[in-house]
């Protein structure tokens, strides 16, 4: 009977990663017809549907926790972990917020998605021209978009949270935002890199934690809250894994 259930999960997972296929093939060239529209928030509103039918099809149930630590808060930098690309649909479809993400500019090689992500104001970043990217992403901000990083630069899933690059710490001091420190657990496990089937029936936890402000803050100080926000979600991400309340 294990055996069974085994294979039954498997061909779930199957049937759930061909269909998170499916919905991309059909979502992406509506969102890519209207994303140079209304300030991308169809494309948003797209993401938002795409990330929660594939979390729906994996029977992926979310935990969300803190969105009363951001408050009102508008502009702000959202520095996360990353283990999974169901981080991306975890955050899409969860907060109440249109997100962009700040990612690597290969992502534009990948048809409709890449366009649809480079014209709703994502900020795809080419790394010989990182001053360019931090100052149309301070321009998206103060549109009114919370900016994510997901700050180890890669995906990790051996349920470590890896040291920090500084480029979310060099946005918010520049622009005067605040960061918001987020942790999400469970992903790796799920979806790991370089996997081609889902592991269905699973659980995330994402926890935001409470903002950090930089309004007193230089740029010669990212390396100091590069490691202030390193520290805060690791700690964070240790007891999600551990099962502390929040």
């Amino acid at each position: 009977m294990c055996l069974i259930s085994q294979l039954l999960r498997w061909l779930w997972g199957v049937v759930a990663s061909l269909m998170a296929v499916v919905y991309t093939a059909v979502l992406a060239p509506f969102a890519a017809a209207s994303a140079p529209f209304w300030g991308g928030k169809m494309v948003s509103y797209i993401a938002r549907l795409w990330s929660s039918l594939i979390l729906a099809t994996g029977g992926i149930k979310v935990e969300v926790q803190g969105l009363e630590n951001v408050g009102r808060l508008k502009s702000f930098v959202i520095v996360c972990n990353h283990q999974s690309i169901l981080d991306i649909f975890t955050l899409f479809a969860v907060l109440p917020w249109e997100l962009r993400f700040v990612a690597k500019k290969e992502l534009l090689k990948i048809p409709l998605v890449g366009y649809a992500m480079d014209r709703s104001g994502h900020i795809l970043v080419d790394r010989v021209a990182g001053g360019q990217a931090i100052r149309r992403a301070i321009q998206i901000a103060r549109r009114g978009h919370p900016i994510v990083f997901f700050a180890e630069g890669h995906r990790y899933a051996d349920n470590q949270v890896h040291p920090f690059h500084d480029g979310a710490a060099w946005l918010a001091i520049l622009g005067k935002l605040p960061c918001v420190p987020a942790a999400i657990s469970g992903s790796g496990a799920l979806f790991p890199p370089g996997a081609l089937v889902i592991k269905p029936g699973g659980r995330i936890r994402l926890r935001l934690c409470s903002p950090i402000t930089t309004d007193d803050l230089k740029a010669g100080q990212r390396d100091d809250l590069t490691r202030q926000l390193e520290n805060v979600v690791r700690a964070t991400f240790d007891a999600l894994n551990s099962g502390e309340p929040r």
